[in-house]
């Protein structure tokens, strides 16, 4: 039996309402505002592994990831090695959010778990901004947000121990791709800034313990209570910040 064709204008609506409902920041756009942007927006599918954002390179276009894309903001060292600063995930957006017009990036951006993500001109963008208190109050609340995790991240990385540090990576990847990571031990190495032998040593402390368990490209979280244990405080001090400064309305709490 043949199956009739879908409109291609359908399947762009589907998609553009499912980033719509499950990017938090999307999701707090009143309808006028989602109207404005809805046939703007673009929805690709993010492969890991792929550049989104380069440094030095003008930025373009927004990205908001929605799903269980998680993309990862990473200083690279003129000897090669090479730290993340911050990742985001469907709570947040990737390029121009902090910065007005076509400025240049300063991190590389690249896919940790790929996925759809919604992507919108930066023109768009701006002239949202313009017409919208809203966006331009979300926005800057956000800029918050992405500042608190960044300065959480210096900390962690500075006086926590790499147990800690793993710790709290995999419950932050948990909280925004689920419990089955497709990541490479070297990938999250990479990440945290040590050396690969360092990793596999954590890793095999930590499925020794019923944490998680790995195959060859893949780390599964078995007892997410457990390894919130062995976290350090910075997961939850960044998440609860989101809640205060952004929320579900984009207003943060309310007194």
């Amino acid at each position: 039996m043949n199956m009739p064709d879908i409109d291609p204008s359908t399947k762009h609506e589907h998609a553009s309402e499912a980033a719509f409902a499950d990017n938090l920041l999307l999701a707090t756009l009143p309808e006028e505002l989602r109207a404005s942007v809805r046939d703007q927006i673009d929805i690709v599918e993010l492969k890991t592994g792929d550049i989104v954002l380069r440094r030095g390179v003008d930025v373009e276009s927004s990205i908001f990831p929605f799903g269980t894309t998680m993309v990862s903001m990473i200083i690279d060292l003129s000897d090669g090695r090479s730290v993340e600063v911050a990742s985001i995930g469907k709570e947040g957006a990737v390029g121009g959010i902090v910065s007005c017009g076509h400025a240049p990036a300063f991190a590389r951006a690249e896919a940790i778990v790929g996925g759809p993500a919604a992507r919108l001109p930066m023109r768009v963008i701006e002239q949202a901004k313009a017409d919208s208190g809203h966006l331009r109050n979300l926005f800057c609340r956000y800029s918050d947000y992405l500042l608190a995790q960044i300065m959480q991240s210096v900390v962690c990385n500075s006086f926590h121990p790499i147990e800690q540090r793993a710790a709290r990576w995999l419950l932050t990847a948990q909280d925004r791709a689920g419990d089955r990571l497709e990541l490479t031990q070297e990938a999250l190495a990479g990440l945290l800034g040590v050396q690969r032998t360092t990793v596999n040593a954590v890793a095999r402390q930590l499925a020794g313990d019923g944490l998680i368990t790995t195959r060859r490209g893949t780390i599964m979280v078995e007892n997410g209570a457990a390894l919130e244990k062995l976290a350090c405080e910075c997961h939850d001090r960044v998440a609860h910040f989101f809640d205060d400064v952004i929320g579900e309305g984009g207003l943060g709490k309310q007194d």
